[in-house]
């Protein structure tokens, strides 16, 4: 079937193109009844916009891009991604726009998605995650001039518009928690570490550790790098009790990757609580139906995507770049942590 032009709705309406091109544009210069009339004849033909030309007219795309860095392996699986984009797709949804999502497996890939992003006007503005310190992609976004609004700490992300939760926060929070157990071997299964939400993370870590002694005993701290993945997550604490000096509690850095320690600890015949406590972090509804139910460092995902949706808008209304702090992740304790067993 052809698609549908303006001249077969000029035809079947009886007016010219130019008054087509008036109603279907909402813009002046016919009669509300002849537009009713056109538009009415538009729906009965099927017709749908041209993209070309509306790009080429320079409107808009209704269309936001979100681009993952993830092995396509632990996205079907690792809850984060998924309640984010949830989120940002509840907000866009609202207002009659999609979100384009593209999975990279590389940041050569994801570069070269921009560039073509720009040059074919697929989005409108783009969201960029998972942020490294001297990130590349800040630089390419300003050289081909997409809009983006960054998800990370305002620290590395070079004056754009930014939606970031205080990991440093909620980290010396996560810290002094198991310290008050009693906890003095602690570690922390991180993602990769050349994130920069990942050093943010590790440098509060390591701080806190020092910082939250108790009764005169320095709490000491080891970090393993992992990738997010459950398989990473059940080597990692493996790792972790078969070697020296193991840890009486560990935190990982998202809800999979603790699901999995709980497997790995039940193999190894490790108590959780009891002789090893697992504290998660982001609260999925994974950390609900796991035993012992998991404590985690708790933040709204899904209303954190939906408010980067919304600052997504403000950008391209013309709002000035701004850093706006969406939350500081909470301990929520739950059955998973509990005091260390007596040395």
């Amino acid at each position: 079937m052809s698609r549908v032009t303006i001249n077969d709705i000029a035809r079947r309406s009886g007016v010219s193109k130019g008054a087509v091109s008036y109603a279907l544009n909402g813009r002046p210069g016919v009669s509300d009844a002849t537009r009713q009339r056109i538009l009415a004849v538009a729906d009965q033909l099927g017709w749908a916009p041209n993209r070309t030309a509306r790009l080429l007219s320079g409107s808009r795309t209704d269309s936001f891009g979100l681009i993952l860095g993830r092995d396509p392996r632990t996205l079907a699986s690792e809850p984060f991604s998924m309640e984010f984009a949830a989120g940002m797709e509840s907000e866009l949804g609202s207002r009659g726009y999609a979100l384009l999502l593209q999975v990279c497996p590389d940041m050569d890939s994801e570069l070269a998605t921009y560039r073509t992003w720009s040059s074919e006007r697929r989005v409108d503005a783009a969201v960029v995650m998972d942020l490294r310190v001297d990130d590349r992609r800040l630089a390419v976004l300003r050289e081909v001039g997409l809009p983006a609004v960054l998800v990370g700490d305002p620290s590395v992300t070079d004056g754009f518009t930014t939606v970031w939760t205080d990991d440093a926060a909620a980290m010396d929070e996560a810290v002094g928690y198991l310290a008050g157990l009693g906890h003095r071997r602690l570690a922390r299964v991180t993602a990769l570490g050349d994130l920069s939400h990942v050093r943010i993370r590790n440098a509060a870590f390591l701080a806190a550790s020092e910082r939250h002694s108790v009764g005169g005993l320095t709490v000491e701290g080891r970090i393993v790098d992992a990738d997010l993945s459950a398989a990473a997550g059940r080597s990692a604490t493996r790792a972790l009790l078969e070697g020296p000096d193991r840890p009486t509690a560990i935190l990982f850095d998202n809800d999979l990757m603790a699901v999995a320690a709980l497997a790995a600890l039940a193999e190894l015949g490790v108590a959780v609580p009891g002789q090893v406590s697992v504290l998660a972090w982001d609260d999925s509804p994974l950390c609900e139906i796991t035993h012992p139910r998991l404590s985690a460092m708790s933040h709204n995902v899904v209303s954190f995507g939906a408010h980067v949706g919304r600052r997504l808008f403000g950008l391209i209304d013309g709002a000035p770049p701004g850093a706006y702090l969406d939350s500081t992740p909470a301990l929520r304790v739950r059955a998973s942590t509990a005091p260390p067993p007596p040395s």
